[in-house]
C-alpha cells in the first residue's frame, strides 16, 4: 500500500517535473539579486571557488544526461511525455550502472545550479527535494516497467541500484551514440544551464550590464550565442527535423 502511494505521488510529480528546473533557476537568481553575493564565504576568492564549483557540478549533471540521451532507445519517456513509456528495457550503457541515469543527471544538475545562488542552504534544499522528487518519480516508472517487462526488470533491478550509481558492471551500449536525438532531448537543458550562469552574474550586477566586471562580460556574450543556437534547434523542431526523435 505504501509503495503504491509513493507511485501515485510519483505519477503526479512525473507530469509536473519539468517545472522544477525553472523554480530552481528563478530562486538562484532572486537570491543573488537580494544578496549581491556569489558564495557563502567572507572572501571573494572563496565565493568564486564556490560559484565555479556550482558550474562544474551543474555541467557534470548535463554531461550525464547528454550521454544517457545519446545512447537511449527510442520510445522511452522524454521531456514531452505525460506518462511513463518504454518500447524496450534499457539495461546497457549508463543503465548498467544505475537504473535512472537521467534522473541522476537532473539531481546533480539542479544542485549545481542551486549553488549558483551563493547560498548553501538553498543548495541543500534543492538537493534534498530533487532526491525526494525523483525517488518518487522513479518508483512510479518502475511500477510501470515491472508490469510490462516482468522478470527481465526484476533481474536487472536486483543488481543495478535505482539512484546511486555503482562503479562496476559497465555494459557496452546497445546502440551507437545518436547525436541528433541527444540534441533534441537536451538542447533546452543546456540552454537553461547557460541562462542560470548568466542570470546569476547579471543579478549580482543589479541587472545593469555596465555594472558587470569586465572579466565576466564574456558570459553574457556566450549566452547570446547559446540563445541563438537554441532558437535554431527550436526552428528545426517546428519544421519537423526532429519528428523521429521521440
Amino acid at each position: 500500500m505504501y509503495q503504491h502511494e509513493l507511485a501515485r505521488s510519483g505519477k503526479f510529480l512525473f507530469v509536473i517535473r519539468g517545472a522544477y528546473i525553472y523554480a530552481t533557476i528563478a530562486g538562484a537568481i532572486a537570491i543573488v539579486w537580494c544578496t549581491r553575493d556569489l558564495g557563502p564565504f567572507a572572501t571573494e576568492a572563496g565565493d568564486r571557488a564556490w560559484f565555479g564549483s556550482g558550474i562544474a557540478i551543474a555541467a557534470l549533471g548535463a554531461v550525464i544526461r547528454i550521454f544517457t540521451s545519446g545512447w537511449a532507445a527510442l520510445g522511452t519517456s522524454g521531456r514531452v511525455k505525460a506518462a511513463a513509456e518504454a518500447a524496450e528495457l534499457n539495461t546497457t550503457g549508463p543503465y548498467s550502472l544505475v537504473r535512472n541515469p537521467l534522473y541522476v543527471g537532473r539531481i546533480v544538475n539542479y544542485t549545481g545550479m542551486a549553488m549558483l545562488s551563493g547560498n548553501w542552504a538553498f543548495a541543500a534544499i534543492v538537493l534534498l527535494l530533487s532526491i525526494l522528487i525523483y525517488e518518487r518519480v522513479s518508483i512510479y516508472e518502475e511500477e510501470f516497467l515491472r508490469g510490462k517487462f516482468g522478470q527481465a526488470h526484476a533481474d536487472w533491478a536486483k543488481d543495478v541500484p535505482a539512484l546511486f550509481p555503482r562503479f562496476h558492471g559497465w555494459m557496452k551500449p546497445k546502440y551507437k551514440f545518436w547525436w541528433k536525438r541527444m540534441i533534441w532531448r537536451e538542447r533546452q537543458k543546456v540552454f537553461l544551464l547557460g541562462t542560470a550562469i548568466a542570470g546569476t552574474l547579471f543579478a549580482r550586477a543589479g541587472f545593469a550590464p555596465g555594472a558587470m566586471p569586465a572579466d565576466q562580460m564574456w558570459v553574457l556574450h556566450a549566452w547570446l550565442v547559446l540563445a541563438g543556437l537554441f532558437v535554431l534547434t527550436e526552428i528545426g523542431s517546428w519544421t519537423g527535423y526532429y519528428k523521429d526523435m521521440r
